[in-house]
């Protein structure tokens, strides 16, 4: 945990921890995460239209969202580490603005590798962002809420996937798919004006405070939180990709779009559970959080014909995992202490590997032995992310 003089020493001198929370800051923050997770997910919605428009086949628009991730693991990391003395706002600015750019040469190329490029450019300016935004509100709200910044940052997540994703895929239905790319690039300008207008300034770490990449990573805590974070998410993308199949094998008869509407929503129920409970009882949140996870994907398998056994898995799936980000930038924030930037750097690259072997395992999976067994993986990765939480109670107490 980090002491008050490396606290102290992380922050600029003019905005000094405050009394009251920053409401306004937090929110603007919150709308930079909902647009960081609609501009990785939105192609999900709009395969055919464009691959019929880049002449191409569905597969390969599909490495849109691969391309994207495979951006931010390569550069998240070494980013945030050569940056670490910057201050923290012109980054910030300066990440959204590259992030506006890269959406805006999708919206307007004709051609399938600028196309890929493009994603790859804009999947490494979201790493970036993605490892500020949690150090960035705790670092403006006051100590004893770092919490419940972390909470009201995370929102924008699952905002994102409740309604940014469907709503580009709805306006690439009724105008063009090249709109909805270019309604993420006015949003960015809009967010960057907002940022520069409501959220307050801090300077990078001084040379003396820095710690090398390794020494970072090796911090008692942080490895921990890494691997709860991989097999947890691991356990919620295979089923969250492979969505459809598992449905479809399960027999319910109910629609992806639906089940994933329940999901989204409940999901925002979770985070505001979160912000309500996380600075009091940070770790018996997160346990309570995986066992609802497990019992989610339990109820999937077994009640897997019944439409309203499903319906409700989704409700509690949802509830349970919304606020699994949050919870776990708390976790690795203290854990990292006053290097909370470069601890959180590894979050998204510990996110997009999971994404990455959910992709694969979910494959593997389907081809054996069918989309049930999506749910009894989900169980099983819910347990063991459990018992690391028990392992490494002290880290995930603090």
């Amino acid at each position: 945990m980090p002491t008050p003089t490396s606290e102290t020493a992380h922050t600029d001198p003019a905005t000094t921890r405050p009394d009251r929370m920053p409401w306004g800051a937090l929110v603007a923050l919150a709308a930079v995460g909902f647009l960081l997770l609609s501009a990785e997910t939105m192609p999900a919605g709009l395969l055919p239209s464009i691959a019929r428009d880049l002449g191409t086949s569905e597969a390969l628009v599909g490495q849109f969202t691969g391309t994207w991730a495979l951006g931010t693991v390569l550069v998240t990391v070494p980013a945030i580490t050569l940056t670490q003395g910057l201050p923290r706002k012109p980054l910030l600015i300066g990440a959204l603005v590259g992030l506006v750019l890269a959406n805006a040469v999708t919206a307007v190329s004709s051609d399938v590798v600028l196309s890929l490029a493009s994603r790859f450019v804009g999947g490494a300016f979201t790493g970036v962002l993605w490892g500020m935004l949690a150090a960035y509100g705790r670092r403006i709200s006051p100590p004893e809420r770092g919490g419940l910044a972390l909470a009201v940052v995370a929102t924008g997540a699952p905002v994102g996937f409740a309604v940014g994703t469907p709503l580009g895929a709805w306006v690439g239905g009724v105008v063009d798919w090249r709109w909805s790319f270019v309604g993420l690039s006015a949003l960015g300008v809009l967010l960057a004006v907002a940022v520069v207008a409501v959220v307050p300034a801090l300077r990078g770490q001084a040379r003396t405070d820095r710690m090398p990449l390794l020494r970072v990573f090796l911090l008692r805590g942080v490895p921990i939180v890494l691997v709860v974070i991989a097999v947890w998410m691991l356990g919620h993308n295979t089923v969250y990709t492979y969505v459809a199949p598992f449905l479809r094998d399960g027999g319910s008869g109910l629609a992806a779009d639906v089940v994933l509407l329940v999901y989204g929503v409940a999901s925002i129920g979770g985070v505001v559970v979160t912000a309500l409970v996380i600075d009091r009882r940070p770790r018996l949140l997160l346990q309570a959080s995986i066992v609802g996870f497990v019992v989610a994907a339990v109820v999937l398998v077994v009640g897997h014909a019944q439409p309203v056994a499903v319906l409700v898995a989704a409700g509690v799936w949802g509830l349970a995992f919304g606020g699994a980000s949050p919870q776990l930038q708390r976790a690795l924030s203290v854990a990292g202490g006053a290097q909370s930037d470069l601890a959180n750097a590894f979050l998204p690259v510990a996110f997009n590997l999971a994404i990455a072997a959910a992709g694969l395992v979910g494959a593997a999976l389907l081809a054996v032995s069918g989309g049930l067994s999506l749910g009894v993986l989900m169980a099983a990765l819910g347990v063991v992310a459990f018992v690391l939480t028990v392992v490494g109670r002290r880290t995930f107490s603090a």
